[in-house]
């Protein structure tokens, strides 16, 4: 019942608005780190993770859930579909289910997570994966991914050929290797992405004009009790490879009004478009809103500085 009130207020306010979707475009819950895709049904996707107040930093983080969209105005809140109570091997204390991702392979959707499986949360990081036939219902923890090293905000990536790839990072360390058909076990070592300038996290790949674009957020004035307004930028790299060199090309997003940023890129219905998130309806960095411009990519394939809507 609740998905379907907040569908009619979407509903109600998008008429005022005319065809010009909010920013943010949630607003009944905090969210951050939404990761786009466009599956089969003809529908976006995005899956977020979610800012619990009162803020008390990321360490409440402790639930996912998906909304959707079939013209980038009326949004469908799909609900949770999973916490930290439901992760067998996950850290007892719950907590810490920060950025994920979503991919789809042969009638199943894998949802990636990163979980620390241990009190001691920043040395205990895995990518642990869920499963479901259906895109943001049902689905079930099978295990973590083993072979990583204790980074976080899984990316994967699924290429024309059908390879799919996942990739990793945080601290300055961004990784990425070949997943096997299964979906859960890596093919290979996971490997250093090189030609990447100031990495910090939040890796997204995708593909335009058969090159692959490796966007990320950097370092910028990283002191988060500071006091400053707007620290993470957006990055982009390009390659001929999915797993590079990169050839870093700078930045496409400046800071948000919130001390962290991650996004992703994704096209739907013609347009390319830029996710991401600000604190503009809280005002704390804590408790984040997801948001989405237009993105556009000059002739020789560099991406233009997106313009945030406020």
């Amino acid at each position: 019942m609740k998905k379907y009130l907040y569908a009619a207020c979407a509903l109600l306010l998008a008429g005022c608005m005319g065809s010009t979707p909010q920013n943010p475009f949630i607003t009944h819950m905090y969210t951050a780190d939404p990761s786009a895709h466009v599956w089969n049904d003809g529908r976006l996707y995005v899956y977020a993770s979610h800012d619990i107040a009162p803020p008390r930093g990321c360490d409440l983080m402790d639930r996912y859930h998906v909304f959707s969209t079939d013209d980038m105005v009326h949004w469908t809140d799909h609900g949770e579909i999973l916490n930290s109570s439901q992760v067998p091997w996950g850290r007892k204390e719950g907590g810490f289910m920060w950025a994920p991702d979503c991919a789809y392979k042969d009638g199943t959707y894998y949802f990636y997570f990163p979980h620390p499986s241990d009190t001691d949360w920043n040395g205990s990081w895995k990518i642990g994966v869920a499963t479901s036939k259906e895109p943001a219902a049902n689905f079930t923890v099978q295990g973590y991914i083993k072979g990583m090293d204790s980074l976080i905000d899984p990316c994967v990536f699924m290429d024309d050929d059908g390879q799919a790839y996942i990739y990793n990072g945080g601290g300055g360390i961004c990784k990425g290797g070949k997943l096997k058909d299964n979906m859960m076990e890596l093919d290979g070592e996971m490997k250093v992405m090189e030609g990447l300038v100031d990495f910090h996290e939040a890796t997204w790949i995708h593909k335009y004009k058969g090159k692959y674009y490796l966007s990320y957020s950097d370092n910028h004035n990283d002191d988060w009790n500071d006091g400053v307004e707007g620290d993470n930028r957006m990055h982009y790299a390009i390659s001929d490879s999915p797993l590079g060199p990169w050839k870093h090309m700078g930045v496409y997003m400046d800071p948000t009004d919130s001390a962290t940023n991650h996004g992703s890129i994704v096209e739907y219905k013609g347009q390319w478009y830029a996710f991401y998130h600000n604190s503009a309806l809280s005002h704390h960095d804590w408790l984040r809103s997801i948001c989405v411009d237009k993105l556009y990519y000059n002739e020789d394939g560099t991406i233009r500085m997106v313009e945030q809507r406020k």
